[in-house]
């Protein structure tokens, strides 16, 4: 199956099927990271990655895809490996062309959210209660007062303070954790 027809199948939906026609280009991908010294189960690692990489990127409206799916994915997965061995030279970096330099992006931003997602995940469970109120359904705190039993909408909006802080710590901590 050709990458129109593939990417047919991700703007109608069928994100499995489409999925599935990519899998195809897995045994490409593994003998990359195998001849980069990785073993078979960091090839399936990071043909994962690259495959969620590759569906976050799909999402966002402003996306092209300016190669085919095997040279997108392999890039990403080439550089998901060498990020993972931390072996870049400062002569590869210089001499990134504008694909690769858009699969670097896209897994410092992937890298990013992973981190957020950890931290979101580290709090307690009230604490998450509370960001999703406010962020995803959008209630205000009046509503977040009564939904979570607070005495005030005062102490419901101290109360996502705390929370937002003590996320942005953890993040903190992952993000130094990692350099």
């Amino acid at each position: 199956m050709n990458d129109k027809k593939i990417l047919e199948l991700f703007k109608n939906g069928q994100r499995e099927k489409a999925f599935s026609k990519l899998y195809s280009l897995y045994p490409k991908i593994e003998a990359l990271i195998v001849s980069k010294g990785g073993q078979k189960h960091d090839a399936s690692d990071v043909f994962q990655e690259a495959l969620i990489i590759l569906n976050r990127n799909l999402e966002k409206s402003d996306f092209k895809l300016t190669s085919s799916f095997y040279t997108y994915l392999y890039s990403v997965s080439r550089f998901l490996w060498k990020n993972t061995q931390k072996k870049f030279s400062k002569e590869e970096l210089k001499n990134f062309n504008d694909t690769e330099i858009d699969c670097f992006h896209s897994i410092l931003e992937e890298k990013k959210y992973q981190r957020a997602e950890r931290a979101f995940l580290e709090l307690g469970e009230r604490c998450q209660q509370l960001l999703q109120l406010f962020y995803h359904k959008a209630l205000s705190f009046k509503d977040i007062a009564n939904v979570m039993n607070f005495k005030s909408e005062k102490i419901a909006k101290n109360q996502k303070y705390k929370c937002l802080t003590k996320a942005k710590d953890i993040y903190q901590t992952s993000n130094n954790e990692q350099s």
